[in-house]
């Protein structure tokens, strides 16, 4: 089991997909998307994006992201907010949230119990730093 299995097993279940809101999406995001999609950045804003000011995000339709069927269509190229879902910080300053995201997120290994989530996410999340610099 992978350092990362031992806090989330993601279950598929789409329920983080769901929603009248979506992520915002970075350049990168951006790129990343146009490329999964082997499609123009064009086609692409014109039919997933939403576009707001500056702000891109994915459209939603019926209540979940766009590209939400029965599974994410784009899991490849997501975004980062989503590659990192629900693995957020937020969780490392707020047992609430640790509970609220449990509730929803049936990957989370919630049996463990706060304590212990939070201090294999920190050691994940060092790791990660290191990894990237």
């Amino acid at each position: 089991m992978s350092e990362i299995e031992n806090i989330f097993i993601c279950q598929r279940c789409g329920f983080c997909c769901h929603g009248e809101t979506t992520v915002s999406l970075d350049e990168n995001d951006q790129r990343q998307m146009v490329q999964c999609l082997n499609l123009d950045r064009e086609e692409v804003t014109s039919k997933y994006w939403r576009i707001t000011g500056t702000i891109v995000q994915m459209q939603t339709v019926e209540g979940h992201c766009i590209f939400y069927s029965q599974g994410c269509l784009v899991h490849a190229g997501r975004p980062w907010r989503c590659r990192q879902w629900p693995l957020h910080p937020s969780i490392l300053d707020d047992e609430m949230n640790f509970h609220i995201i449990a509730e929803s997120c049936p990957g989370i290994r919630a049996e463990i119990g706060y304590e212990e989530f939070c201090r294999i996410l920190r050691r994940i999340m060092a790791d990660t730093a290191k990894v990237s610099c």
